[in-house]
């Protein structure tokens, strides 16, 4: 259970991370090739602040089953 712990609150920062510099930061370059598909014509803004979006909700989701893991126990 506590290996269980340990993955999930990392899982959860890195998630929670990446999504906030996407989201909030607008550092676009850390959505693998994101450069190429927004000179390509196939990606924008909107795309990118989607995925950080996700990212930002997966992060929360994992955080909150954590929370709920260690009250449980």
């Amino acid at each position: 259970m506590l290996l269980l712990k340990i993955i999930l609150a990392l899982l959860s920062a890195a998630f929670l991370t990446f999504g906030y510099l996407i989201c909030v930061r607008r550092r676009y370059h850390l959505i693998n090739g994101f450069s190429e598909a927004q000179r390509a014509g196939s990606a924008d803004e909107a795309y990118a602040q989607k995925v950080g979006r996700i990212e930002l909700c997966v992060g929360l989701a994992l955080l909150l089953i954590l929370i709920v893991l260690i009250i449980a126990a």
